[in-house]
C-alpha cells in the first residue's frame, strides 16, 4: 500500500496542471490537507457545518495565487455554500467570492463533486472524483477552468492527494 501511495503523488507531481481544492468530506474537527500538480490546501472543520480553510495556487500565466476560505454544509454534507477573498488576481487585484459546491455520498470509496465560485473580476469550475486509497488518504482527479476578467482564461486536467487526521 505504501508503494501505490508513493506512486500515486510522483504521478500527482508529473500532471497536467490543475488547482484548487477538492470538496472534501470531513467528520467535525478533522483537518485536510492536501497538494496536487501546482498547489497545496489546508482545510479544518470546526464545527459540525462549517469548514475554514487555506489555500494555494501556482498560476501558468499570473502570480502566485492565496485564498481564505469558509465552506458551510447547507443539505447534509453535500450541498455546501462558499465564501472567501483571494489575493494577486489578474490585474494585481483582489476579490472576495461566492459559490457552491455539490457532491455525491461515497460509492465504493469513490465520490463525485463539482463546484463553482464567482468574485467581482473572476470565476472558476471544478469538476473531479476523490477515492479513497488507504485509511485516512484519498487522491482526486479533477478539471478545472478559471476565467479572469482580464487575461486568458486556465483550465486543465490534474491529480493530487488528501490526507485527513
Amino acid at each position: 500500500m505504501k508503494r501505490i501511495a508513493a506512486m500515486t503523488l510522483a504521478a500527482s507531481l508529473l500532471a497536467v496542471p490543475a488547482l484548487a481544492a477538492p470538496v472534501n468530506q470531513m467528520a467535525n474537527h478533522e483537518t485536510a490537507i492536501g497538494a496536487n500538480t501546482k498547489g497545496g490546501y489546508i482545510e479544518h472543520k470546526v464545527t459540525g457545518k462549517a469548514t475554514v480553510g487555506y489555500e494555494y495556487m501556482d498560476r501558468d500565466e499570473y502570480q502566485n495565487q492565496d485564498a481564505v476560505y469558509l465552506q458551510y454544509d447547507l443539505i447534509g454534507s453535500e450541498v455546501k455554500g462558499i465564501g472567501g477573498y483571494r489575493w494577486n488576481l489578474p490585474g494585481d487585484k483582489h476579490n472576495a467570492y461566492i459559490g457552491a459546491a455539490v457532491s455525491t455520498p461515497k460509492v465504493f470509496g469513490f465520490e463525485a463533486y463539482a463546484s463553482y465560485i464567482a468574485g467581482k473580476d473572476f470565476n472558476e469550475t471544478q469538476v473531479g472524483l476523490n477515492k479513497n486509497i488507504i485509511a485516512n488518504i484519498d487522491a482526486n482527479i479533477n478539471y478545472h477552468n478559471f476565467k479572469p476578467d482580464e487575461g486568458h482564461h486556465e483550465d486543465g486536467i490534474g491529480v493530487g492527494l488528501s490526507v485527513k487526521f
